[in-house]
């Protein structure tokens, strides 16, 4: 079917609408028409030529939509269904049938090559093949393939339009909080970078009744969100001298949880002076690879003797079948509002909306076909 898309021609190239062929869905895939997609920084990391797909490409895991087709022995869901679409995983190896499939074995070869799993492409034009199938989606576009194990139906009272979202970037930062590393009430929390990641993971530590939510984020409209969404402190980390004494003001031994979203090797090498004895590091912020240090913050003496733990942390932990129905449901409940992060734009504007959240103007940008 002919379908129109936004298309990454070569790396760190503008985006650019065209018109593409889609194949019909095969065996375990689902036709999604669809209604809004978020733009998460990973979408751009890829789109850099960061990750091993070949261009041209067309990128996009956050979708969400309504299932047009279903391909042979799919049983999950059926024409008319409303989904959201996230990462995609086997189903077959150790971690799936753990329940952790944001641990699959099978991970970067279902998610970041562009193609599926026997090496065929989903997409093309009169030049050729198009890399899709990104994250087992490909959704910056007016209908995408998905995976069954990809899809998750939406709660009645969700808006559609934004419900994308919770495929990857909101429940990162809430599962970081709520799953990886299972705050506890009463905790202290610092959470570095205020974007859809982090505050979102600001909106699970209230839930998880921590005590002391600290955010450091530059931007202020970005702190002043945070103070609404349940942080009880912010800081400007270009305002003061030493981010660390700062948080020591708020709490003196240091804070339970540090949760790193910026990637800012700076940032992340005072991590250490943050925690307080046997405290946790969990991270998804990668520092870009032109850094000077990549390694883990603090020697392996300063890790041992304070007994802490540091947590690398993929998609929030998810089981997106129990979790993000459990994010929606605390949203419909009144407690998750991560329609606050949102602000929409045409996917005809998608060069827009990347060139505004650069500039701290958006937070979570969802791109409407």
């Amino acid at each position: 079917m002919k379908i129109t898309a936004a298309v990454t021609l070569a790396p760190g190239e503008p985006f650019v609408l065209k018109e593409v062929e889609l194949d019909p869905p095969r065996a375990g895939e689902v036709l999604v028409r669809i209604i809004g997609a978020g733009l998460c920084h990973t979408d751009l990391v890829a789109s850099a030529g960061m990750l091993p797909v070949s261009m041209p490409a067309v990128f996009g895991h956050e979708g969400a939509g309504i299932v047009e087709e279903v391909g042979p022995g799919v049983t999950k869901v059926e024409p008319g269904d409303k989904v959201v679409i996230t990462f995609t995983s086997c189903g077959t190896c150790p971690q799936c049938q753990r329940h952790e499939p944001a641990y699959c074995h099978s991970m970067p070869a279902l998610n970041f090559t562009g193609q599926r799993p026997d090496g065929s492409k989903s997409m093309r034009d009169g030049s050729g093949e198009i890399s899709g199938r990104f994250f087992g989606q490909s959704s910056f576009a007016t209908h995408a393939l998905a995976t069954e194990r990809g899809v998750v139906k939406v709660l009645n009272g969700v808006p559609l339009e934004i419900a994308g979202t919770l495929g990857c970037g909101i429940q990162t930062g809430a599962g970081a909080i709520m799953r990886s590393m299972a705050c506890h009430q009463g905790s202290s929390l610092v959470v570095l970078g205020g974007g859809a990641v982090g505050l979102s993971a600001v909106m699970a530590a209230s839930l998880q009744s921590c005590r002391s939510i600290i955010v450091v984020e530059p931007g202020a409209q970005r702190r002043e969100l945070a103070l609404a969404l349940g942080a009880t402190h912010t800081i400007d980390p270009t305002f003061v001298d030493d981010v660390a004494t700062t948080v020591r003001g708020i709490c003196p031994a240091g804070v339970d949880y540090v949760f790193d979203t910026s990637g800012i090797p700076a940032a992340i090498a005072a991590v250490p002076r943050l925690l307080a004895p046997r405290g946790t590091f969990g991270f998804v912020g990668v520092p870009p690879a032109n850094a000077s240090n990549l390694g883990l913050p603090g020697t392996l003496r300063e890790v041992m003797r304070a007994g802490f733990t540091y947590r690398g942390i993929i998609e929030g932990d998810s089981d997106p079948d129990i979790f993000i129905p459990q994010l929606m449901s605390l949203y419909l409940e009144g407690r998750f509002p991560f329609d606050k992060l949102v602000t929409t734009y045409s996917l005809a504007d998608i060069n827009r909306a990347v060139e505004e959240q650069q500039q701290g103007l958006c937070v979570k940008p969802v791109l409407l076909p």
